[in-house]
């Protein structure tokens, strides 16, 4: 089976000028051909997230007659415009909404399914959607509309905004997309005002990122992120905050969210595998958004000079919200108006500034938790998730059934390069069952084509092995197969279990099963609603590969190494230093590694020596 939603790279998909009328003449004939009588250009399937639909449409045929002059289309968007603002405008309080801090207020907002009471909450995050439809729509009003319908979406669109940021609470899901947007479509109303309340809007805009976003972030591996349903980076949405932070400094040039935007660039791109497979987060683990992230990976990959279009994208909405029968659908329109847009070009080579937590060469990559532990690696178009055992997930080595990678005190971390070869050496300091504080020291070196992972830790009782991951997708062209082997080899013994115990707290990677659907199952809350990250956590175990100790290993060392990426055997020896020197010196037919003393440096940093 297949991945359904990381499909091909954003960065493969034409952006020529050319490329961009295609789209939109397609647009125009399908919006065409589908205008009802009474205006309406919503695609017959769309029942929720439809509020907004009908305008995006309409801001894609503004966009349009502005490229081409067609003349079939002022009447169409005249006509279109004029069935928004009678039909998907709402004043009257929706029954139920529980998010209102003023009733009966009379502002507009839009609705994420039309009938009275019917998922109401989804309304905030549907008005936010509208304001952006309805700026765009003023932006490129001029020729198309008369002054009397201009003047009614522009009433319209600021009081979307005061229903957004007076009448309701802001940011009621607490995602950091949501809120992010909202702010755009203030700083975008305020160019469209007279100066006096133009600068008004702007000021309440900058304030609610400062106040309410910024002040909120949430840090993880490193950096400080918009908070998203209440975690820190989402697979899907995460993407879609950075086009909106994208938009939001094209339109202010407030150089706070060019700062934030770049960060959460690094962020991303330290992250996500070469090959653009990632998976967490805690709305969509497993989902990726399209054509609404490519503004935002493309901006900023420029900026940091990363090729961050190489996150694969769901290409059923490559280029615009799609229904099922391939229709277009108007929500979130203005990401591909803002991207046709903005001329800034894809910037297609990795980053050479090294990241903490990322080791990337080649076709290989391995991406770090907060901790430091792999979160993903990949070698040989094979992604790898960390394992599950009694409750524990990830990289490392286990002794009667209890992993050692939870770091009790300060992770550290050296990086070197030598000859081709690219390593990253991990020294964390863990307690296990005995109470027996030990250092467990990571090194991973590759040269683009195979990752080379040797763990050396302090003697350990029992029958130790090394939870050396769990295999589970691989690259297919444009797709993500899923699967339940990769090439491995160990210098030790090596093995792939799977689960004896059938049931949702286990996941068996030959099962027809995807990452994201078995963390819903385990989740609270059903998808949609749901943590998947949360429910994931509840993974009592799954498929591993596990490897043994290495053979002739110094008595007071355990040590383990595999290589991923190669079934072809391998040696490694492990010796204490040499000619009298302290440390410990790592040798494969490939390279040569020097880990220096464990105490470190004179500032206690690990110290590393490579040669190929």
């Amino acid at each position: 089976m297949h991945l359904t939603h990381q499909r091909g790279p954003l960065h493969d998909l034409p952006d020529t000028p050319q490329a961009y009328d295609a789209v939109l003449a397609d647009v125009t004939e399908q919006a065409l051909a589908r205008m009802t009588a009474d205006g309406s250009l919503e695609h017959p399937d769309c029942l929720d997230d439809v509020g907004d639909t009908s305008l995006g449409v309409t801001s894609l045929l503004a966009l349009t007659w502005h490229r081409t002059e067609d003349p079939r289309l002022p009447a169409a968007v005249r006509r279109s415009l004029a069935f928004h603002l009678r039909e998907r405008v709402y004043r009257e309080d929706n029954p139920g909404y529980p998010n209102l801090r003023v009733r009966d207020s009379g502002l507009p907002y839009a609705r994420y399914v039309l009938a009275p009471g019917a998922h109401p909450v989804g309304d905030w995050p549907s008005t936010v959607w509208a304001l952006l439809q309805a700026v765009n729509v003023l932006e490129a009003a001029d020729g198309l509309v008369d002054e009397g319908q201009r003047a009614e979406l522009l009433a319209v669109a600021r009081g979307y905004w005061r229903w957004l940021t007076e009448a309701t609470f802001f940011n009621p899901q607490e995602a950091g997309n949501q809120a992010i947007g909202c702010v755009v479509g203030g700083l975008m109303l305020a160019r469209l005002l007279p100066p006096g309340q133009g600068k008004a809007v702007r000021a309440r805009a900058l304030a609610l990122y400062t106040d309410e976003i910024r002040a909120h972030r949430v840090r993880d591996r490193g950096a400080l992120l918009p908070p998203e349903h209440g975690g820190a980076y989402d697979n899907n949405y995460g993407p879609i905050s950075l086009s909106f932070l994208a938009q939001a400094h094209r339109v202010s040039g407030e150089e706070v969210f060019a700062e934030d935007g770049d960060a959460l660039a690094r962020y991303i791109d330290a992250r996500l595998t070469g090959g653009g497979f990632d998976t967490g987060g805690p709305r969509y683990s497993e989902q990726h958004s399209a054509f609404e992230s490519v503004l935002g990976l493309r901006y900023f990959g420029h900026r940091i000079g990363s090729d961050l279009g190489r996150y694969r994208g769901d290409s059923r909405w490559s280029r615009h919200a799609a229904k099922a029968d391939g229709g277009v659908d108007g929500h979130f329109a203005w990401m591909l108006v803002w991207q046709i847009q903005d001329a800034t070009p894809w910037h297609r080579e990795p980053s050479r500034t090294p990241a903490r937590h990322q080791l990337r060469a080649g076709t290989v990559s391995v991406a770090f938790d907060d901790r430091m532990t792999p979160a993903v690696v990949e070698a040989g178009g094979t992604y790898y998730l960390p394992a599950a055992v009694n409750r524990q997930h990830g990289f490392g080595p286990v002794t009667d059934g209890f992993l050692l990678c939870r770091p009790m005190g300060a992770v550290r971390v050296r990086e070197a390069g030598a000859g081709g070869l690219t390593a990253k050496l991990v020294t964390k300091p863990v307690v296990g069952r005995d109470h027996v504080l030990r250092h467990v020291r990571s090194l991973y070196v590759t040269d683009g084509t195979s990752l080379w992972t040797t763990v050396v830790v302090e003697r350990l009782t029992g029958t130790p092995y090394l939870l050396a991951g769990l295999p589970y997708a691989e690259d297919d062209g444009d797709r993500v197969r899923r699967t339940a082997e990769g090439a491995v080899a160990s210098a030790g013994t090596l093995r792939l279990t799977h689960p004896g115990t059938r049931g949702a707290e286990y996941f068996d990677a030959r099962a027809d099963l995807t990452q994201e659907q078995a963390a819903f199952a385990l989740a609270a809350d059903p998808r949609g609603y749901g943590n998947p990250d949360e429910g994931w956590r509840h993974l009592v175990g799954s498929t591993a590969l596990e490897a043994g100790p290495v053979p002739d290993a110094p008595d007071d060392l355990h040590v383990f190494a595999v290589r991923h990426g190669s079934r072809e055997p391998f040696t490694v020896v492990v010796e204490h230093g040499e000619h009298g020197e302290r440390g410990l010196t790592v040798r494969t037919d490939a390279f040569t590694a020097v880990l220096g003393d464990l105490a470190g440096d004179a500032r206690g940093e690990p110290e590393l020596t490579l040669r190929g």
